[in-house]
């Protein structure tokens, strides 16, 4: 399945017909109930990687679907009242044995903000206010852990929602035409992200010593997971490498850290850390962006 895709915006977008939902911090997946018994449901990746063994529990909570019904949404994970996304990677790299294991100790919810196909009825062709009365209407009778995203057309409940939930781990908002087909390969919907700069504590960088990719980051917010920069511009290298030049060279550890895409990736550990002025929309994705090292401080 193609699936539809959100531009991203600085401003919160207002103006009649307005749908607003919250972002979660997740993976996208599309739930494919088929016709064909107790194998009857597909899990797909964004990318379109099949991932059905990865999440037992929603295959299963999937069979209670309607033959002929198609859901698109995030995968989640909840840890101490807020979303996760390290333990949705961790769940979603699994092999098939050790995912029934952490179905039990991690269990996924399912954030669904689409139908396209209830029933053996293709409905991407109706108004997205019509899609989202079906999906309202299929999923709360079954209850968790397949459920609708909030939504609301009141703008100024949107920015409460902006303003409030990053606590829970939401990244922001996603805002629909109400009247709009399901725009499927299109960058139709709009995408609000938090967005923040702020002082990072610098652990380790990627690379060599002469030549940094990337800088391992700790974030002022968070659980103190160490995080992966996006790649250093090269002015930011040069600086960089300059920094590490001044110091004694930390003993290998074979330390590596979990890159978006890359898995997990050797990096040299600096003790004591410096610090970078870094801009973030979340904590996973897009990485963190380096600004600039402060060497002031």
């Amino acid at each position: 399945m193609t699936v539809a895709l959100a531009a991203a915006v600085r401003t919160l977008p207002r103006g009649p017909g307005l749908a607003y939902e919250p972002k979660f911090d997740g993976h996208r997946l599309v739930v494919v109930r088929t016709d064909r018994g107790v194998d009857g449901v597909v899990l797909q990746a964004r990318s379109g990687r099949i991932v059905t063994a990865a999440f037992p529990d929603l295959a299963a909570a999937a069979h209670h679907l309607p033959a002929g019904t198609i859901l698109d949404g995030e995968v989640v994970i909840w840890q101490a009242g807020r979303t996760d996304f390290a333990l949705v990677q961790r769940r979603a790299a699994a092999s098939a044995a050790r995912a029934a294991v952490l179905a039990q100790t991690l269990p996924a919810s399912y954030a669904a903000f689409d139908i396209l196909e209830l029933a053996g009825l293709d409905l991407r062709a109706r108004s997205y206010e019509r899609r989202r009365a079906l999906l309202v209407d299929l999923l709360l009778p079954l209850g968790p852990p397949l459920q609708p995203v909030p939504m609301t057309t009141d703008p100024e409940l949107a920015e409460t929602w902006y303003e409030t939930l990053p606590a829970s781990g939401i990244e922001g908002l996603v805002v629909k035409r109400m009247d709009e087909a399901y725009p499927a390969g299109r960058r139709s919907w709009r995408k609000l992200r938090h967005t923040n700069v702020r002082d990072a504590a610098v652990v380790g960088y990627t690379g060599t010593a002469r030549r940094p990719l990337a800088l391992v980051l700790v974030l002022p917010v968070g659980d103190e997971t160490p995080l992966v920069s996006s790649p250093l511009t090269a002015p930011l290298r040069a600086e960089m490498a300059a920094a590490v030049a001044t110091r004694a060279p930390e003993p290998a550890g074979g330390a590596t850290v979990t890159a978006i895409g890359l898995g997990e990736v050797p990096f040299h550990p600096l003790d004591p850390p410096l610090t970078a002025e870094v801009r973030h929309t979340s904590t996973r994705h897009p990485p963190p962006e380096v600004l600039r090292l402060r060497t002031d401080l």
